[in-house]
């Protein structure tokens, strides 16, 4: 077999490898299901559908969740479920699944944040403090956790702690109207406080609160819409294939014309 028949054999060999190899390549791959229920999770929560996203966000964390925690969508699948539960006002759900993402993330400061407020709303202020003391441990600068700190302070009957909590914060973020009206709140009745300041139980809450109420729990921002739902392309092999098959056709001619 002469040398241009072999190179012209080569190329058609390699021009079926080259059709066959994306059909191979579609057939294996597979949809992650964790992935998908993200997505849809993610979606419906922008769309203010919390129950349907809970339920998206339920189906991804018992599908196999290795994708997802490759990408650090477990995470925000966690921090999105928990949102979602606070905007139904299930605090004590919402704490369960913060603790769940906590076990995996202990250091991530929008689950700590969002458990402060959970708690805060059930009353157990002395656990929503210990939460926010967390956030400010893995961020020193979070005015939120400072505000929230200072509301807490202030339905315990700690005022001066309270005031203490949103200077802190006016000095971070000194254009702060929430901070700004915390203070001349906290302060007004540090001033006008005559007994010993101890924790009050909830009964004892002081009728006259701030004129607004705890800060909202952080939606857990730049969240991407949509992961990769699979691996990088295989490199193709139709550029040598066309190569290939322009040479044996050349070789061919030639052979011919001889």
């Amino acid at each position: 077999m002469k040398i241009g028949q072999f190179i012209h054999i080569l190329a058609i060999l390699l021009l079926i490898i080259g059709f066959v190899q994306p059909v191979l390549a579609a057939e294996n791959e597979t949809k992650d299901a964790a992935t998908a229920f993200y997505n849809a999770g993610v979606s419906l929560l922008e769309a203010k559908e919390y129950e349907r996203a809970i339920a998206a966000f339920d189906k991804a964390l018992t599908s196999d969740t290795t994708m997802i925690r490759q990408s650090d969508a477990l995470l925000y699948t966690y921090q999105n479920k928990g949102y979602a539960l606070i905007q139904l006002n299930n605090y004590t759900g919402a704490i369960q699944t913060i603790d769940q993402g906590l076990a995996v993330y202990e250091n991530d400061e929008k689950l700590w944040y969002n458990k402060g407020f959970a708690l805060f709303k059930l009353g157990n202020y002395q656990d929503a403090l210990n939460a926010y003391d967390k956030v400010l441990k893995i961020n020193n600068q979070s005015v939120p956790a400072l505000n929230n700190k200072g509301d807490t302070y202030f339905q315990m009957g700690r005022y001066q702690d309270a005031v203490d909590s949103y200077i802190r914060a006016n000095e971070i973020d000194p254009g702060n109207s929430y901070t700004a009206a915390g203070l001349a709140k906290a302060q007004s009745f540090a001033a006008t406080a005559t007994l010993p300041v101890t924790p009050r139980p909830p009964s004892m809450i002081p009728t006259p609160l701030p004129s607004v109420t705890q800060t909202t729990p952080i939606f857990p921002t730049m969240v991407p819409t949509t992961l990769p739902t699979k691996t990088q392309s295989p490199l193709s092999l139709l550029p040598i294939v066309a190569a290939l098959s322009t040479m044996g056709i050349l070789s061919v001619v030639l052979m011919k014309k001889r």
